[in-house]
């Protein structure tokens, strides 16, 4: 797919291939190492690799003890260096591996970088342990004990220093940092100064033995460094093949990114084990953009940095798998208890919010519309819990479904036992009269069913809200959610409007969760029967004639899945992604590769229909930004929120041509695949 490679390339995506290896090992025997270190990076090239870290002293095993005094083992380990960088050269991945090197009448545990055949720098270890079962003090000398900051091994000057930072020419944001084993352990790790110099993928051989507990830790070690760090950070641990005199190796080796785990291997086996996975340099560079606080403290350290090549930064990887989790609803966690833990979280905060305003309003009742569908039934749930939270009685709470041209039996039945069941006051106020004097009042066709037909039924609505509320002495909560904002799908100064919006930060796919979550968790009974029922019902506004006493309108139908919106939305906000790489991301997650274990939303998208709503989620999200700078408060939940006054700030007259414009170019790269594609395979 040629014509596609200047999108969906890697350093146009900004996603890096990478493998932690724990190869199979001997003791002393650098040619066995060498060669198994070679054929891991032979394997991890074969998976698309561009870059790969090997264990700490890898070349001749970490357990050699005084061998490590022995010329011959020395001069061996450089040997085979030379052998490793000029493998990694041919094979175009670009290696960290680890041996002794002897500086000045000192030896120094090392870790070399090489890219292009060659060694380009080498990184001396900055902390030796020297405590339980390790001596390195008795073989190494710190890092700190360097006298030059360049040396000659096997005939040819390299750079030597904790200094060195290694930056990708064809890889945009792909800046290396080396740290060792034990520096991971110290207070403060020399890859947080890295870091701030502005190293994005850090890399650590490592030879940490095992004990009871001790994987937990240290899988938590790397995973929280990466997140601090803003980083990804990858980890090779040594194998089972070092010495087990008096301990034991696991070969355990890990991909982190951001605090996140992408890969590990499993752990004591004595064959070479690889940790892939693809590593997402804008998303790093997305969120330093957004951490000012922390980049802005700079630092007292000063670093060379070394250009190098990763060879293949060019290559289409479009039809390849995608080597990191990837969820069809990046808003829901697939893991079920995961999931509802978050659900559990979300209420709290969606219902301490409320209560607040009620604290500082002195309000003791409020109104809010209720449809039998799912935003205006999580609303009531919220409502109904922080009443609770202050000891008001939930009388206080006007539940007032309105019944008009389009409201079915079903959401009528449901909304009316929701209410009845949550003991609040229930009423019912049909809009049907009062909406067609509306009409008759401008003039308006009733039979002509345009946005005039359906917004006065959402700002009669309103209006009710608003005039009971002010009857009670209370105020009207409203019942959108983020989704809805996004694409404003919402009535301007109806639905639009309320005086606190709890659901502001709840995406669509979320909402049916927390349902469910309130089905199995905080209600029982007839309550808990009726929300299930209402999380198994169609997203409709309702706002269309029924024709037979059934549906003639479905939300995602006149404006497209939410599924893929909120896709969509997830990534554009929180991390900025372009049209190209959300499309690469929903390409892989929509076509079998994404996560999903709920059969009611998880389907596959073509290509093309991926297309067509990503253009109407662009087109929407910058032409609605209007209501979005106009509506109420409301409680951030999540990562991705969309209130003017704190994490979305747009003009309401900002232009979408940029991005729709990258749309239709992937559209055109894609049918000119698809046109060479049908011309080979008919001969043409």
């Amino acid at each position: 797919m040629t014509e596609t490679s200047n999108l969906f390339s890697p350093a146009s995506l900004g996603l890096l291939r990478v493998a932690a290896i724990s190869p199979a090992l001997r003791v002393a025997d650098v040619a066995f190492n060498v060669g198994a270190t070679i054929a891991a990076l032979e394997s991890a090239r074969a998976q698309g690799c561009m870059l790969a870290v090997c264990p700490e002293l890898g070349i001749t095993g970490y357990t050699c003890g005084d061998l490590f005094r022995q010329a011959g083992l020395l001069e061996a380990a450089q040997a085979g260096l030379r052998q490793i960088a000029e493998a990694a050269g041919r094979l175009g991945i670009a290696a960290v591996v680890s041996l002794p090197v002897p500086v000045d009448g000192r030896i120094f545990n090392c870790a070399a970088f090489v890219s292009s055949g060659r060694v380009l720098g080498v990184v001396p270890k900055t902390y030796l342990p020297n405590y339980s079962e390790f001596y390195e003090q008795r073989w190494f000398s710190p890092a700190r004990f360097a006298t030059t900051q360049h040396i000659t091994l096997d005939g040819q000057p390299f750079p030597f220093g904790t200094d060195l930072l290694f930056a990708a020419e064809d890889m945009p944001d792909c800046v290396i940092g080396i740290e060792i084993c034990e520096d991971l352990w110290a207070v403060e790790p020399p890859s947080g100064a890295m870091a701030r110099a502005g190293a994005t993928v850090l890399l650590n051989p490592s030879a940490s033995t095992e004990q009871l507990g001790k994987v937990d830790y240290r899988r938590d070690l790397v995973r929280q460094q990466s997140a601090r760090c803003i980083a990804a950070y990858l980890y090779a641990g040594s194998g089972p093949g070092e010495s087990t005199t008096d301990v034991v190796y696991s070969g355990h080796a890990l991909v982190c990114e951001n605090g996140n785990l992408l890969a590990e291997t499993e752990r004591f086996h004595f064959d070479t084990y690889i940790a892939i996975a693809d590593v997402d340099l804008q998303r790093l560079r997305h969120d330093r953009w957004l951490n000012t606080t922390y980049f802005a403290a700079g630092g007292s350290h000063t670093f060379r940095t070394i250009p190098f090549r990763l060879g293949d930064a060019q290559t289409d990887i479009l039809g390849r798998a995608l080597r990191r989790p990837l969820s069809q609803t990046p808003f829901v966690p697939s893991d079920r208890a995961a999931r509802a833990k978050h659900c559990r979280e979300i209420f709290a905060i969606q219902s301490t919010g409320l209560a607040k305003r009620l604290m500082h309003t002195g309000a003791r009742k409020v109104t809010l519309g209720i449809s039998g569908g799912l935003d205006s039934t999580l609303a009531l749930l919220v409502t109904a819990r922080a009443f609770d939270k202050l000891g008001l009685p939930r009388e206080g709470i006007v539940a007032i479904t309105m019944p008009g041209f389009g409201t079915t039996e079903r959401t009528r039945g449901n909304a009316w036992a929701l209410m009845q069941a949550l003991g609040v006051t229930a009423r019912e106020i049909p809009i049907h009269a009062a909406v067609r004097q509306h009409f008759a009042d401008i003039g308006h066709d009733p039979n002509q069913h345009d946005v005039t037909y359906e917004n006065a039924q959402a700002r009669e609505r309103t209006q009710i809200l608003m005039d009971v509320a002010n009857q009670i002495g209370g105020f009207v909560v409203g019942t959108g959610d983020l989704s809805e904002l996004a694409l404003g799908w919402a009535t301007f100064n109806g639905d639009h409007m309320s005086m606190y919006h709890v659901n502001a930060g709840v995406p669509k796919t979320l909402v049916r969760y927390l349902i469910d979550w309130c089905a199995d968790e905080e209600f029982s009974g007839e309550t808990s029967r009726v929300l299930r029922d209402i999380s198994a019902s169609p997203i409709t506004p309702e706002l269309l004639p029924l024709k037979d006493g059934k549906l003639q309108q479905e939300t995602e139908a006149s404006i497209g899945p939410y599924l893929l919106h909120d896709f969509f939305l997830f990534y554009h906000v929180r991390y900025g992604y372009a049209p190209r790489k959300i499309f690469y991301l929903a390409h892989h997650a929509f076509n079998g590769e994404g996560e999903s274990d709920d059969e009611r939303i998880a389907r596959p998208y073509t290509d093309e229909e991926i297309l067509k709503w990503l253009g109407v989620f662009y087109n929407r999200f910058f032409s609605q930004q209007f209501k979005r700078n106009a509506m109420p408060d409301g409680p951030k939940v999540g990562s991705v929120a969309l209130s003017p006054r704190g994490d979305w700030r747009m003009p309401s007259d900002a232009q979408s041509a940029l991005w729709r414009e990258e749309v239709e170019a992937i559209r055109r790269a894609l049918a000119m695949c698809e046109a060479r594609s049908t011309e080979r395979t008919t001969g043409g």
